[in-house]
């Protein structure tokens, strides 16, 4: 297969420029780093917390990785695709970049994937899940720092069915990749647990209003799973307990549907959902204690998904760095050590990336708490070392279509 071949190849190429002494003599000029965000539209509120979090990290490094300075190129797509395309072109061609953290949606990440793969930059995904990225359509110079969209939720279904004993349930997700894999992942195994996916209801990103959809909510399910981005978990909480749902049906949610970074703006409408995610500023880690600390003294919040996921994409590009002594300039060494990184004291916990380039890591179900009058997210389980694959052989599961609107199929719906 051209992807397993190409990945051997990247494999040789860095251990033959570990050993050669052009390794340790890395260019003393600047090394170029890429940053894709967002600063308008529903996903602007993610797109802060991922520049908040790359400026803290290199605030905490004076701008230096393994010995040479790091200038920063900082490109706002706006959500949209086709600008995505044109920035990153600028980025690799205008500024010469040598390597991306970006961007943030799944929809933006596979606009620009043909371009990656045509100019071989390598890329490190802060917050994009997009499932094919390191499954079925495997990037060679693409990695991720986050989990896919999927792995989270499979965990959650679980628990749903297993410990929480629900059976019947409504999903309600923001209608695009993301969205529709986050819900996928959960129904598959909240059915396979034994429990029905009897709604879906899908909603536009921009949308401006939920309660048309809140007032489809079927009233004999016994919960809500709920799947939202950027700043849109904030009016669907805000709104289900307007229209008299809070304390009926209970909310399940996505990591980001009450990330730690829109916690604040909620108030207690958030109390008591459960969500799963690879992440919470109350693990108690001292990497995590460090890190939630100096994000908290230079924002006055604490870090969540966003801010996790591209402070998490630092240390990968700090640590493949580290391994190529600073040496950028060689890129399939490079990528070599990308692939290869491993994160002992990362801030989530031990982080390792399989074959494909995802995280192998824990997954935490969570529950909104108020603590020294502070909502947080309050860690009540955890599933250890978790792939994207979830319990699956990667051969079955990569076997099947990859999951969408449509997949898994749904067998339980009610009208």
């Amino acid at each position: 297969m051209l992807n397993k071949i190409h990945l051997k190849a990247v494999a040789l190429a860095v251990t033959g420029a570990l050993l050669s002494p052009a390794a340790f003599a890395a260019d003393s000029t600047p090394i170029r780093v890429g940053f894709l965000t967002i600063k308008s539209g529903a996903l602007a509120a993610g797109g802060k917390q991922m520049e908040e979090a790359i400026n803290l990290f290199m605030k905490e490094r004076n701008n230096t990785i393994a010995g040479r300075k790091v200038e920063l190129f900082v490109a706002d797509t706006s959500g949209q695709p086709a600008v995505t395309k044109t920035k990153t072109q600028e980025l690799v061609e205008k500024d010469k970049v040598q390597v991306i953290i970006g961007p943030l949606a799944a929809f933006e990440a596979i606009a620009v994937d043909d371009y990656i793969k045509k100019v071989g930059v390598p890329v490190i995904s802060p917050s994009a899940g997009a499932e094919d990225l390191t499954q079925r359509k495997p990037n060679p110079w693409f990695v991720r720092g986050v989990g896919s969209s999927a792995q989270p939720s499979h965990a959650l279904g679980e628990y749903a069915a297993k410990d929480l004993k629900y059976k019947r349930i409504a999903i309600i997700a923001d209608d695009f990749a993301f969205g529709h894999e986050i819900a996928a992942g959960f129904q598959r195994t909240f059915e396979e647990n034994g429990g029905k996916v009897v709604q879906k209801l899908w909603t536009p990103l921009n949308v401006a209003d939920y309660g048309t959809y809140i007032g489809q909510i079927k009233p004999n399910v016994d919960a809500v799973f709920a799947a939202f981005a950027g700043g849109n978990g904030v009016k669907f909480v805000k709104q289900y307990s307007e229209y008299g749902l809070k304390g009926k049906i209970p909310l399940l949610g996505a990591m980001t549907t009450v990330d730690e970074g829109i916690l604040p703006f909620m108030g207690d409408d958030a109390l008591g959902i459960i969500s799963t995610g690879w992440y919470s500023a109350n693990l108690n880690n001292a990497a995590n204690a460090k890190f939630v600390k100096d994000f908290n003294a230079m924002y006055k919040k604490d870090p969540g998904y966003y801010s996790m996921g591209a402070y998490g994409a630092a240390l990968m590009l700090e640590q493949a760095l580290k391994d190529v002594k600073g040496n950028i300039e060689d890129k399939n060494a490079f990528m070599a050590a990308l692939r290869a990184v491993q994160l002992p004291n990362d801030p989530r916990g031990k982080v390792t990336l399989d074959a494909l380039g995802n995280p192998i890591m824990d997954i935490y179900i969570r529950k909104v708490e108020k603590r020294d009058g502070k909502l947080t997210n309050v860690v009540i389980k955890t599933y250890p070392a978790v792939s994207q694959f979830w319990t699956y052989k990667a051969k079955d599961f990569l076997a099947n279509p990859v999951y969408s609107r449509d997949y898994p199929p749904a067998n339980n719906l009610e009208n």
